[in-house]
């Protein structure tokens, strides 16, 4: 079963679709690419944010002590009111940690740190009540054992891990912008790479699909134009230039049939010319060998002059049926059919023969005959055929080989078969050709198409095959009685 062409439709319909899946990826990998972006965007601000409220707290912390220290010392009377505000303020800047802090380990660093700013607040000003009126050097050690390396130790520590923390996390945010960066890259790549290769497949597709196929048909209306009605041209690509070559192909035929037909026409044409100019002349020569042959009969010569005369007589008149029957091949024919018999047609057949039969030393082999071959049909018709038949086979006969004429018989049917031992028949023979190719010499190729037009006008049918041991099998089946609808002209 031949591969099904695609439509051109149909391809440009998938190349479409595929354009659009890429501008789809294209899109796909750039929107991916910047939601990624976005995201790590998003992750660098609110880590900025949160390092940046970090400094902001540990910055206002200091500012409070400050005041811490200008209400202890300075006898500063506003400094209370400032240390509160700034109390406010780092507690504002733990609620905005708290709602910047993202995973467990955030929360916890910012939890523990706001933990350890509550008790800084609630034990550094008991420490400052405690020490107030102490000498110096207690104030000192307050300072320097109970502020310094305790409550802000503590607070620094803390603040310390929160800030690795958040560095940690910095680094692994600039990882991941590297990481996005190189994805996206690669997304981008890919729709980039099967867009060369859609470019390289649509190069391909359109020289195999459509270039080809066209320079085929152009190539192939080229030869039909010049005359060359066998050359095709080739089905293949879209399913349209198929159509187009499938087209010009059947057209192709058309001609060569016309063409053909023409040449039969004119054949035909020049044998109704030639055929009547040939039978005239030999009619002519016939007449006379015939009326010689009657002027010389006469009951004084003995019994084998007179059987001479006779033959010369009867051989003559066959020939002028068999004239009769050349000039009929033209026109259309009519049987007409008498009871007769196979062997009465076959003898009268081989009658002008026999010197051929016995120059070629040929060994003649026939049937029996009996009461079986009777048959109704057109005798002198159906003797030509034979003849030509016969004449061809011992023609293609070698000498000393041997030619079989047998006859098989059925309810209906009478079966003639014509076997010789020649070389065989360098063709196949055409019902519907009007002349046959020849090896003769001087041969017409008449022989073979008016044996086919003989069997078709009387029922029958003539058929050739190789013989398994050389040479050829001829087999005329013939109805034994001829209907009412055969009998008529025949074309």
């Amino acid at each position: 079963m031949s591969k099904k062409n695609k439509s051109l439709k149909d391809l440009l319909l998938i190349h479409e679709l595929a354009f659009i899946l890429l501008i789809f990826l294209a899109g796909a990998a750039g929107t991916y690419g910047i939601h990624l972006w976005e995201k790590s965007s998003q992750e660098a601000s609110r880590i900025s944010a949160l390092v940046n409220e970090v400094q902001q707290t540990r910055g206002d912390l200091y500012r409070q002590m400050k005041e811490l220290f200008d209400a202890y010392f300075l006898e500063d009377i506003t400094a209370k009111d400032e240390y509160n505000e700034f109390t406010q303020s780092v507690e504002k800047h733990f609620i905005l940690l708290d709602s910047l802090a993202v995973g467990a380990d955030e929360k916890a660093a910012i939890d523990d740190l706001h933990a350890n700013y509550k008790q800084f607040v609630i034990e550094t000003p008991i420490l400052f009540d405690a020490f107030q009126n102490a000498n110096t050097e207690d104030l000192k050690r307050a300072l320097n054992t109970d502020i310094e390396t305790g409550l802000f130790k503590r607070f620094e520590d803390i603040l310390s891990r929160t800030e690795q923390l958040l560095n940690q996390k910095q680094v692994q945010l600039d990882n991941q912008l590297a990481r996005t960066k190189r994805i996206t890259s690669q997304l981008l790549i890919i729709p980039l790479l099967l867009a060369v290769l859609l470019l390289i497949f649509s190069r391909i597709f359109l020289k195999r699909a459509i270039v080809q196929p066209i320079a085929g048909v152009l190539k192939a209306t080229s030869e039909i134009s010049s005359g060359n009605l066998t050359h095709k041209a080739p089905e293949e690509g879209v399913a349209e230039l198929a159509e187009v070559s499938k087209a010009i192909n059947e057209m192709a035929e058309q001609l060569a049939s016309s063409q053909e037909a023409l040449v039969r026409t004119e054949k035909q044409a020049a044998q109704g010319l030639l055929v009547p100019m040939l039978a005239h002349n030999i009619r002519n020569p016939l007449a006379s060998i015939r009326a010689t042959a009657q002027v010389m009969d006469d009951p004084m010569h003995d019994a084998e002059t007179r059987e001479s005369l006779l033959g010369i007589i009867n051989t003559v008149d066959r020939l002028e049926r068999w004239t009769g029957a050349l000039l009929a091949y033209l026109l259309p024919l009519k049987p007409q059919p008498t009871l007769t018999s196979i062997q009465t047609i076959v003898e009268g057949a081989l009658s002008p023969l026999q010197q051929k039969i016995k120059e070629k030393s040929i060994q003649l082999s026939l049937p029996s005959w009996d009461n079986s071959t009777a048959v109704y049909t057109d005798q002198h018709l159906l003797e030509q055929v034979i003849y030509n038949l016969l004449l061809n086979a011992v023609d293609a006969s070698k000498a000393s080989s041997t030619l079989d004429v047998s006859v098989t018989t059925s309810a209906q049917t009478i079966y003639l078969r014509i076997a010789d031992r020649g070389s065989g028949m360098p063709f196949t023979p055409d019902p519907s050709a009007i002349s046959a190719p020849t090896t003769k010499r001087f041969g017409t190729g008449l022989g073979i198409p008016f044996a086919f037009k003989v069997c078709d006008a009387l029922g029958g049918e003539l058929k050739f095959e190789p013989h398994v041991d050389g040479g050829t099998i001829v087999t005329i089946a013939l109805p034994k009685g001829m209907t009412a609808t055969q009998t008529k002209w025949q074309g």
